[in-house]
């Protein structure tokens, strides 16, 4: 073989190596658009899926009612409520909150109801209780109670300023949604003291 045909043969070789190598990388482009358009698709399924709750305060009767309106094509689904303090108070300093320590502010709920201990298969601290199965159109309800002040809002005036300080304020909770062969939907809910329901809030995370 001459010089000028091993530098066709070399040509060809490197010519069909780029061919081969950019057929790969288009294949490898197109392969990863097939998988984030279907990402998407997915997203947005799941998006159209959420669970449409509704949650509403009946104080008088002591009662947290949550009710599931659908999608109907989600069949039943599990909820598990988790009662949200007003703000993070993860980071609050132990001299701003006077005597309390970090782990006494996280053992109060920060809001004006919490549920009630060791019923609905609540916590001892009435921050969760334990998941409920709804199918839709089904409601059920959940016993409540209001907030128990911190020890160290003493005597009369403490208890009257904890009152106060939730007297008007909204019920914060998290609605962790879960249906089998679907991701899970962790909704966000504000329920006002008034008795109106309170719909599905903003939806958090994927």
């Amino acid at each position: 073989m001459g010089i000028a045909d091993t530098s066709i043969a070399a040509a060809s070789a490197a010519f069909s190596g780029l061919a081969a190598w950019g057929a790969w990388k288009a294949s490898r482009e197109a392969n990863d658009t097939a998988t984030a358009v279907a990402q998407i698709e997915r997203d947005r399924w799941h998006r159209e899926l959420t669970p449409q709750l509704r949650l509403k305060l009946e104080a008088e009767q002591g009662m947290l009612y949550v009710r599931f309106d659908g999608p109907a094509g989600l069949g039943p689904i599990s909820v598990q409520l988790r009662i949200r303090d007003d703000r993070d108070r993860s980071r609050v300093s132990p001299q701003l909150a006077g005597t309390a320590t970090p782990e006494q502010i996280a053992e109060t709920i920060w809001g004006p109801y919490r549920f009630r201990p060791d019923v609905d298969g609540a916590d001892q601290l009435g921050r969760a209780v334990a998941p409920i199965t709804l199918e839709m159109d089904d409601r059920t309800r959940l016993a409540v109670d209001p907030s128990v002040k911190p020890s160290w809002y003493e005597g009369v005036a403490g208890e009257e300023r904890w009152r106060h300080q939730y007297r008007t304020a909204r019920i914060r909770l998290w609605a962790a949604c879960e249906v089998p062969g679907h991701k899970p939907w962790r909704l966000s809910f504000e329920v006002p003291q008034n008795g109106d329901w309170a719909q599905t809030g903003r939806l958090v995370g994927n």
